[in-house]
């Protein structure tokens, strides 16, 4: 629990009620401090405080004291406590939660990532925060509001990365926004690898990591394999059938009392092999990556379903694995211990971590490598080399030079077409993002790159148009090559 200064704890321990500008003092006359022959009590403090402040402005900062005592997460609590999760990824998130669930904690992900979400954001956000936080806050804050969880009987949980973009502050405005609805009996629950906080209740067993892993790659494995067939499928709904099926099959593995590395693997070159065999046609469709901040480019609400629209403008929509991120925030160990002076054990254990990573993987990257449509994941490490030459990989805000090294992948994988999403006044994405697009197009002349603002009230028509003029370049290119693109 953090300390806050010892004049506002006292006046909070002080304080049993407040109405108006009165307030009661609990053992006003218990002493709390000796300074040579003078005692100081509880009502000493209170009054000093007082009068230094004003009646008013002392209960705002009691009540901001003890919102800044954050409320911890007890082991008792894992047993009664509802865990509310917001959305990210539909195709990942789905798994993330039996996942969680089989460990013990009741963890449910939030289904309400839509518009009315962000407008309940900018009840408690500042309309200057990045769009990602405005739509996490407003997902908490409106499930909060429902009436349909016990107020003392939930908390909520995000992810920290401890890095310095805005997104790394969800935890504070999450914060910030109970303190206003006066919730701050709530506790917030911090995923980080870095120790920025610690929570006595809730920990990642390795039990609960190699659920999460296992989750995480049938991820991967469904939206990779989703968004290649789909465009193409003689049948419609052929694609969206077969991976509830394999949905469900992947959910029953997460929860299973027992998981089996063994059948992890096989799983993942069945279900592989299921999507390859689906009848397809002979179309040829220009192939568009999807890049950018990690929230806006895997949840639809966020980027207004872009996948969905490449697909109904007729194009094949190219979305990088999410674990991508994570071998990214392992690699960046090494140039902290090489130009920032990090101890050496935290590069071996970012590079072991890509080793695991790499080693999860392995049974679908050889299933990839067999299979008549699909292509293997990028390796990391392949992507620093080739984001090098544009931008340092010192660039390790938000999405760094990892974004750089995205578009760089998908054209040396020939998708020249790429929407590059994000959100409106994010410095780090832009500088790594838009300001590369020009350096990149001078060493790939086919580059297509099309960059795409999202804030909650940016032009939905302003968008669709710099889509539909990039598809447009696309058409016309495929046109042009006698082979066109890579074969459906």
């Amino acid at each position: 629990m953090k300390k806050t200064p010892i004049l506002f704890v006292c006046a909070a321990m002080m304080l049993t009620g407040c109405s108006g500008a009165t307030a009661t003092i609990k053992d006003k006359d218990e002493t709390i401090m000796t300074i040579g022959d003078t005692k100081y009590t509880k009502g000493d403090e209170y009054e000093l405080l007082k009068i230094s402040t004003g009646s008013d402005l002392t209960m705002e900062l009691v009540k901001q004291a003890i919102y800044k005592q954050e409320v911890e997460v007890t082991k008792e609590m894992k047993e009664t406590y509802t865990i509310l999760c917001p959305q990210m990824s539909p195709i990942h998130f789905s798994l993330l939660q039996p996942a969680f669930n089989a460990a013990g904690y009741n963890l449910e992900v939030l289904p309400n990532d839509n518009k009315e979400a962000v407008d309940v954001g900018l009840k408690y956000v500042n309309n200057d925060a990045c769009y990602p936080s405005l739509m996490v806050v407003g997902q908490i804050m409106q499930a909060l509001l429902s009436g349909k969880y016990d107020l003392n009987k939930v908390a909520v949980i995000m992810s920290q990365t401890g890095g310095g973009c805005r997104a790394s502050n969800y935890i504070g405005f999450i914060r910030r926004a109970l303190e206003k609805a006066d919730m701050t009996q709530i506790p917030v629950i911090s995923i980080n690898l870095s120790g920025l906080e610690e929570n006595p209740g809730f920990k990642i067993t390795p039990d609960l990591a190699i659920r999460l892993c296992y989750a995480a790659e049938f991820g991967d494995i469904m939206m990779k394999c989703i968004y290649r067939m789909r465009p193409y499928e003689q049948k419609k709904g052929t694609t969206d059938r077969i991976h509830k099926k394999w949905e469900k099959i992947c959910i029953d593995f997460v929860s299973a009392k027992h998981l089996s590395h063994t059948r992890f693997k096989q799983i993942c070159r069945t279900m592989i092999r299921d999507f390859d065999h689906i009848p397809i046609t002979d179309e040829k469709k220009p192939r568009v990556g999807i890049v950018g901040e990690i929230l806006v480019k895997f949840l639809p609400a966020a980027n207004n379903h872009l996948a969905e629209l490449l697909e109904s403008e007729g194009a094949e929509p190219v979305v990088p694995d999410l674990i991508d991120f994570f071998c990214y925030c392992f690699y960046n160990t090494n140039f902290k211990v090489e130009h920032l002076g990090f101890k050496k054990s935290s590069s071996m254990l970012g590079n072991t971590g890509i080793k695991l990573i790499n080693w999860l993987r392995s049974a679908a990257v050889a299933e990839f490598k067999k299979s008549e449509h699909f292509d293997p994941p990028a390796d990391v490490r392949d992507l620093a080399k080739y984001a090098s030459p544009i931008v340092s990989c010192g660039n390790q805000t938000g999405e760094g030079w990892f974004l750089t090294g995205e578009m760089m992948e998908l054209i040396h994988s020939d998708v020249y077409n790429i929407v590059c999403i994000q959100p409106f006044a994010c410095l780090p994405n832009h500088i790594v993002g838009k300001g590369v697009i020009k350096a990149i197009r001078k060493e790939y002349p086919k580059a297509n790159i099309v960059a795409v603002d999202y804030d909650p009230g940016a032009s939905e028509v302003n968008q669709l148009n710099r889509i539909k003029l990039m598809l447009s370049t696309a058409n016309k290119n495929l046109k042009q090559e006698p082979n066109g693109e890579k074969d459906a």
